[in-house]
């Protein structure tokens, strides 16, 4: 059956977070040729993937976020190095770092102190719609890197995913429907994250991760997102498949990050016939 789909770009907060992105890449696309030469002189850096597959539990993907536009301000005050040494003290295989500046409050800047206080994969989270920004983000010392394939079109997906692998970083490709994990498929991408809240709502809708996670082929690493705030709901999304989990908000309020990480830190993944 032919697919007569026609892409149009994201609105709502998607829309103005993927505007400014774009934004914020024109005033690095002239420095390209500099980002791959200050890349291509930093360290190899650890597998993302590996670390998310490693072992027996669902891994958690720590996430690293000061606020947010659907919950406003959480945590305004976290200093990312700190914050860093305190989720891998308490279990977090990899670390998403927030960098988008004008709705989450980060920085590249927390990238660069993050990489320097701890080992674990990072993955670089923020709208990157740019061949610069994926340069940018392995100058900077990530491991990964995020592409939401909602705020792309299909073509610039499979273009970035091949920059993410020149440069040397894993992409997440980040989804929320079967046409989605379609062209996530269609490229080279190993982790494919299916996120329950809509960018361009801000809804949490926890039946796309039971529709869509399950669909994703044992060969990919497969990444929950979004509304992970307990054991329970790590649990739930192990029986769909999930090798790992991406939990932020939680964290971030969190009064001992530590010990909350511990107890989603301890739910046994699903593996048999992967």
């Amino acid at each position: 059956m032919q697919d007569n789909f026609t892409w149009t770009p994201p609105v709502g907060p998607l829309g103005r977070l993927t505007d400014a992105a774009h934004a914020r890449a024109e005033r690095i696309a002239s420095r390209v040729a500099e980002l791959r030469d200050q890349a291509r002189d930093t360290p190899r850096p650890t597998s993302f993937a590996a670390a998310l597959v490693h072992g027996t539990t669902v891994a958690v993907i720590a996430e690293l976020k000061r606020q947010s536009p659907s919950k406003g301000v959480l945590n305004s005050g976290i200093r990312a190095s700190d914050r860093a040494r305190r989720y891998v003290a308490g279990g977090a295989r990899a670390l998403s770092v927030l960098t988008e500046p004008s709705e989450f409050g980060g920085d590249n800047q927390d990238l660069i102190d993050v990489r320097a206080h701890v080992r674990v994969p990072l993955l670089k989270k923020d709208f990157h719609v740019h061949e610069g920004q994926v340069w940018e983000a392995r100058a900077l010392g990530a491991s990964a890197i995020l592409f939401i394939a909602r705020a792309l079109a299909p073509g610039q997906l499979a273009r970035l995913v091949d920059a993410a692998f020149e440069a040397g970083l894993e992409p997440l490709v980040e989804i929320r429907d079967e046409r989605e994990l379609q062209q996530a498929l269609a490229t080279p991408a190993r982790v494919i994250g299916v996120n329950a809240r809509d960018l361009e709502t801000l809804v949490l809708e926890p039946d796309v991760t039971a529709r869509v996670l399950p669909a994703i082929p044992a060969d990919r690493v497969r990444v929950a997102e979004s509304g992970m705030t307990s054991p329970d709901d790590v649990a739930r999304a192990a029986a769909l498949g999930a090798d790992a989990v991406l939990v932020g908000s939680s964290l971030s309020l969190a009064a001992d990050p530590e010990e909350l990480l511990r107890t989603l830190s301890c739910v046994e993944r699903h593996i048999h016939g992967r």
